[in-house]
């Protein structure tokens, strides 16, 4: 479990993402748990590099695309071209092919080109011209969006949207963060490009088996369930938590917990991860919108509202 101690050390005290902690601990968490995220932040707050310094600390394989109206499927997962020489087809793989993937600004692609992501995000395989391809564990998709895009956008269907085990919503450092980071903005890419792997890849696949076998008490599945039901009642809410975002927070608070040094869920996990876990997968009633009620203050009000299990 030193790892998660190694990235902090690294990337949080040598200043190499100042303050990202909190970002930098969902990831990781959503990778133990085996999902992806949706990271929603204004251009500029280091989305991609969090995404690539994570990746090179667990020596992982890292490829980013840039999504545009024009992106096709193939663009993503790859395509069979004539090879002159052999006279045979030969597969062309895209950058699906790899660990951490980052799809920047995912909501500029089309809904066809978006949908090209579900069946390597919910299967972990892709099908080129009716043959499947096994992506290489450990796989996660790491989405961006800018929150203020309006125009030449598409809305990820919610069907998409539920596929994302997580939602981290970044923004601004403060204003001591902003200075230091001005300090050290010439060298922060370079010492991105210089970090090395604190774990090997097989370790990191152990790592994530362990997490999944954290123990959760009856009586914390119970609070998980009741916080689920309670975001399907809430009076701002049309729409709630589904079975899946029950499991979705089950996954991360086992990760969170792990992530903690401990072999057992305890609420104050579950409390943590509620919110990522929650807020995409709930649509509010218009006429609160426009109130400017937030899915981030329904979870809010939902964990006030239901009982914490006594230990």
């Amino acid at each position: 479990m030193s790892f998660i101690k190694d990235i902090r050390r690294v990337l949080i005290e040598g200043n190499v993402l100042i303050e990202k902690e909190w970002e930098i601990n969902m990831i990781v968490a959503c990778l133990l748990a085996r999902g992806h995220a949706l990271i929603e932040g204004v251009p500029g707050v280091a989305k991609t590099y969090t995404a690539k310094s994570i990746a090179r600390l667990l020596d992982l394989g890292f490829r980013r695309i840039q999504m545009t109206p024009d992106l096709l499927p193939s663009d993503i997962v790859g395509y069979y071209v004539f090879d002159q020489k052999t006279g045979e087809f030969r597969l062309k793989k895209g950058p699906i092919f790899t660990n951490i993937l980052l799809v920047d600004e995912i909501n500029r692609a089309s809904p066809r080109t978006q949908s090209a992501l579900l069946e390597a995000m919910q299967e972990r395989q892709v099908t080129i011209e009716g043959q499947t391809f096994g992506l290489e564990e450990p796989f996660m998709v790491l989405a961006t969006q800018n929150p203020i895009e309006m125009e030449g956008v598409f809305p990820l269907p919610e069907a998409q949207v539920d596929r994302f085990l997580a939602k981290i919503v970044t923004g601004y450092v403060s204003h001591r963060g902003f200075v230091e980071m001005l300090k050290r903005a010439h060298e922060i890419e370079a010492a991105i490009e210089s970090l090395k792997p604190v774990i090997p890849r097989s370790l990191l696949l152990e790592e994530i088996e362990k997490a999944s076998k954290v123990r959760v008490d009856d009586s914390v599945l119970d609070y998980i369930a009741s916080i689920v039901e309670e975001s399907r009642k809430h009076p701002a809410v049309r729409l709630g938590g589904s079975p899946r975002a029950g499991i979705a927070v089950l996954k991360l608070a086992r990760a969170w917990a792990y992530l903690d040094g401990r072999g057992y869920v305890i609420p104050d996990d579950v409390k943590a991860v509620a919110a990522p876990a929650l807020i995409h997968r709930i649509i509010l009633k218009p006429e609160y919108e426009l109130q400017g009620v937030t899915p981030e203050r329904v979870v809010n009000d939902i964990l006030t509202k239901v009982p914490v299990p006594k230990p």
